[in-house]
């Protein structure tokens, strides 16, 4: 969904390369001003020290980021150990706040993981008005939150604040379309930039191999948790 202009944003159905110096070799290497861009003032990071930070923009109700979250999702999963990764949620308006609430809301009460692919589901699929703090309310009552407890959340000041610095990173990365990827508060891309969200992944691994002090070695993978 871009800011402005609504544009369809290709989407590869192959997921994103691995993290090994064989696979970036296939990809192009991306050029800055063409594949992505270089921030003029480094953005706010959240990573530990060691660690390089890859944020996603997204948006709920945009159908972009619906698309791309299975594909962003197996990503992750195979992340080396020294990125760290976090969503963003964009407020391109005021409209856009409850959503930003929300999904700030469901990570202080630890059901990102339960329910974050749920809320995608019930917007694009079941096509709930997901708009509001009521409806929004409403629909995780029905799915087995406690209602008093969330609404708590949802207007306490760690959330209120946590979606206030959000929409100043997005204002930081100048982000005008989501989804969308920043590294390190120092590179932007994103599905019109790279050509395909899938290859705006790959932008995002050449970028951190880049940014490694051992020049492009890839870290040891994230050991697989026991089913």
């Amino acid at each position: 969904m871009q800011r402005r202009h609504f544009s369809h944003i290709a989407l590869g159905a192959a997921l994103a390369a691995s993290w090994t110096k064989h696979a970036l070799a296939q990809v192009q290497k991306p050029v800055a001003g063409t594949d992505y861009q270089v921030l003029d003032t480094p953005a706010n990071v959240e990573a530990p020290q060691g660690k390089i930070e890859v944020v996603e923009f997204f948006w709920y109700s945009c159908q972009h980021c619906n698309a791309f979250e299975p594909t962003l999702g197996e990503w992750v999963k195979k992340l080396p150990n020294d990125v760290a990764f976090r969503r963003v949620p964009v407020a391109f308006d005021t409209s856009f706040v409850p959503q930003q609430r929300l999904f700030y809301t469901l990570e202080a009460m630890g059901l990102v993981e339960k329910l974050h692919a749920k809320v995608f589901a019930a917007i694009h699929v079941q096509k709930l008005p997901l708009a509001s703090g009521e409806a929004i309310t409403e629909w995780v009552g029905k799915n087995g939150v406690d209602q008093a407890k969330f609404v708590a959340q949802y207007n306490s000041f760690g959330v209120v604040t946590k979606a206030q610095r959000a929409s100043q990173l997005q204002n930081a990365y100048k982000v005008e379309g989501v989804p969308a990827l920043g590294v390190a508060g120092r590179f932007y891309t994103d599905g019109s930039l790279a050509k395909s969200m899938e290859r705006a992944l790959q932008v995002v691994e050449s970028l951190v191999a880049g940014l490694r002090p051992t020049a492009g070695k890839p870290a040891p993978a994230k050991a697989a948790k026991k089913p």
